[in-house]
């Protein structure tokens, strides 16, 4: 990957080395500590830029939590605070969340939710990132740290004709597109082939992963398509409990002779359908992906071990070879902060007194990807492909437009 030039910024004077970059801004991992009133940013494993800030107040915090930039303007006023003007902003939430200049920066928690940045630090960021940029938010602060995990994707790219990079004979080369040059394969011409050559980009949008457990919305979903297979038309398999939903159910349930009344999606309900459907056990896991802010496809996974919780990783690919097959993968772990109300709704059993978080690596021994997904996965990974796992799921501010959001804590510690 191309490296942007090499900046710091003073935490004091708040000033950059330079304000011309290459590469990817999209790349970027932006780091922000509401302990210490700190950003980072991160470009692979080197700092290119610090600064402090000043994040909410308490009755308007800052949440925690795994973002990205959704939108950029260069002047911008505030739509709930009385138009206050937001230079430089870059939008986290459709709910209000952003990072943008202030006169009032005073290394200690006073806006009204959003992070406050210095001025010429908020310009110099501004010209460093582009839209989906990722941005953590903790409360003390974490480093991103190299992952090495069989259980993470490394990337092959097709070619015409239905080969992979990994199996075609490559000639390295590159191309200037834009502002900076492209890695190619040029793919030599073979007479018993019908594709005569052909040319890869390494310039893809990076995906964005979510893993986590099933919620009901999927589980529905494979219900209404396999009572539909059955002869019990269930509708389309949206996800939505409508009343011809609930019909199909009915019909199925006085079918094998189950209670009607009651739970809906039983336990017994939903074991007696997949084995009636040729489905082996429930799935219990969902993995889901985006591009360029929309959903892209999603698909059940395993998990084992199903009563402990996952945790909150986050995972970005960086060095992204796709001649060589092969990316570089940094992560952190965060907080988990499920309520007890959470916990019994997903089937997770309270960790003992002396039971340490689980970390990365053992989350990942727990989930199991079917090849199929892989490879249909695979393909799509570039640089600054993302992977979050939580338990909790889609959240509120995941919608349209967005990558995946998962927030943490919505008010500070303590």
């Amino acid at each position: 990957m191309l490296k942007y030039l090499h900046v710091v910024c003073l935490l004091s004077a708040t000033t950059l080395a330079s304000e011309s970059f290459a590469g990817d801004g999209g790349s970027l991992q932006i780091y922000v500590s509401k302990a210490e009133q700190s950003l980072t940013v991160y470009d692979g494993d080197q700092v290119v830029a610090t600064s402090h800030v000043s994040t909410g107040k308490p009755g308007h915090s800052t949440p925690s939590g795994i973002f990205s930039i959704l939108e950029k303007r260069r002047y911008h006023e505030s739509n709930l605070y009385s138009n206050a003007p937001m230079p430089w902003m870059q939008r986290l939430t459709w709910s209000g969340v952003a990072l943008h200049e202030s006169n009032s920066v005073p290394s200690y928690p006073a806006s009204h939710g959003c992070v406050r940045l210095p001025r010429a630090f908020a310009k110099a960021l501004y010209q460093m990132t582009e839209r989906g940029a990722h941005v953590i938010i903790t409360d003390e602060p974490i480093v991103p740290a190299p992952v090495r995990h069989a259980a993470l994707f490394q990337p092959r790219r097709p070619v015409a004709g239905g080969q992979f990079l990994s199996d075609a004979e490559l000639r390295p080369s590159t191309i200037e597109a834009g502002r900076r040059p492209v890695q190619v394969a040029m793919v030599e011409k073979d007479a018993t082939s019908p594709v005569q050559s052909s040319e890869v980009f390494a310039d893809v949008p990076p995906v964005r992963i979510l893993i986590t457990r099933r919620g009901q919305r999927e589980t529905l979903m494979d219900v209404q398509a396999m009572l539909t297979d059955l002869g019990f038309d269930a509708g389309i398999a949206d996800g939505y409990l409508g009343r011809q939903t609930i019909s199909a159910i009915n019909g199925y349930k006085r079918w094998k002779g189950l209670e009607t009344k009651g739970e809906i999606l039983t336990p017994e309900f939903l074991g007696r359908l997949y084995a009636s459907a040729g489905k082996g056990e429930p799935p219990l896991g969902q993995i889901m992906v985006r591009q360029q802010f929309k959903p892209v496809f999603e698909a059940a996974i395993a998990i084992a071990d199903p009563q402990k919780p996952l945790g909150t990783h986050f995972v970005e690919a960086t060095h992204v070879d796709l001649l060589a097959g092969s990316a570089e993968w940094r992560g952190v772990t965060l907080e988990n902060n499920l309520s007890n109300a959470t916990m019994k709704r997903l089937g997770i059993e309270a960790p003992a007194a002396d039971e340490t978080a689980p970390t990365l690596a053992q989350t990942l021994d727990r989930i199991s990807i079917p090849d199929a997904v892989r490879r249909k996965i695979e393909p799509m990974l570039g640089e600054g492909s993302s992977i979050t796992i939580s338990d909790s799921g889609i959240g509120p501010e995941t919608g349209d437009g967005t990558d995946f959001i998962t927030v943490t804590r919505k008010v500070p510690r303590g």
